[in-house]
């Protein structure tokens, strides 16, 4: 288990959700922004430290491909006193109290980032963003949307996923979330909330399954000299 450092501590503060800047909605579903959340002198430490996935989309958080940095910083979003302020700022009474599901992404293709929901087996999810900055397209920033079918329909302007900007939401059957078609880096710790540890299992096996087809395609890619599809969610 990872050792939760007085620096990640103090790189990762509830006072940050509770900052004037930060937004906080209720309508159409519950969710906050935050940005800024992480000291720009944590950043190099950060980036090094993150793990160098081969897979795109979200692949299971394993200790052992990560630094120091990151582990520590992950051990600060799933402790229960940034989980509770965390649900404090969803109207989630006491969020600790659901296990965590932890995934991190490095790299996308431009079949990731459909609108989704998020299924039913999540209470609630955190994206805290680790890019030095972001090309200003609009591609691969966060859209909370009004509906399923329609990108232009924002709840707020899209959230571009640059370094310390921390997105979360309660799920609901109208969290509409997603955004437009990204290839390249995009590194983003993700943090899910289930309603079970049955769920949590599920999660983690079906995780580990899909981590090692993705291998197994990479690899058929590269003796064949084709490109493997990937068909995950991405937020």
């Amino acid at each position: 288990m990872t050792t939760l450092t007085t620096d990640a501590r103090s790189w990762l503060q509830t006072s940050a959700l509770a900052h004037k800047e930060t937004l906080v909605k209720t309508e159409p579903f519950n969710f906050m922004v935050s940005k800024g959340v992480l000291p720009r002198d944590a950043m190099p430490s950060l980036l090094a430290d993150f793990p160098k996935l081969k897979g795109a989309g979200y692949l299971p958080y394993e200790s052992e491909e990560c630094g120091d940095a990151v582990n520590a910083l992950i051990a600060r979003m799933v402790e229960p006193e940034f989980a509770d302020a965390l649900g404090d700022r969803l109207g989630i009474e006491r969020l600790s109290q659901y296990p965590t599901y932890v995934s991190i992404s490095r790299q996308l293709k431009k079949r990731h980032g459909n609108i989704h929901t998020d299924g039913k087996s999540k209470i609630a999810t955190a994206l805290l963003y680790l890019n030095g900055d972001w090309a200003p397209t609009g591609n691969g920033c966060l859209r909370f949307l009004n509906s399923i079918s329609d990108f232009e329909d924002t709840v707020i302007p899209e959230i571009p996923p640059v370094y310390g900007t921390l997105a979360a939401f309660k799920r609901a059957d109208n969290s509409f979330h997603g955004h437009l078609p990204f290839e390249g880096e995009r590194r983003v710790i993700q943090i899910a909330w289930l309603v079970s540890a049955k769920d949590k299992d599920r999660k983690a096996k079906r995780g580990r399954l899909s981590n090692k087809l993705k291998q197994l395609q990479i690899w058929l890619g590269n003796k064949l000299g084709r490109t493997p599809k990937a068909d995950a969610q991405s937020t």
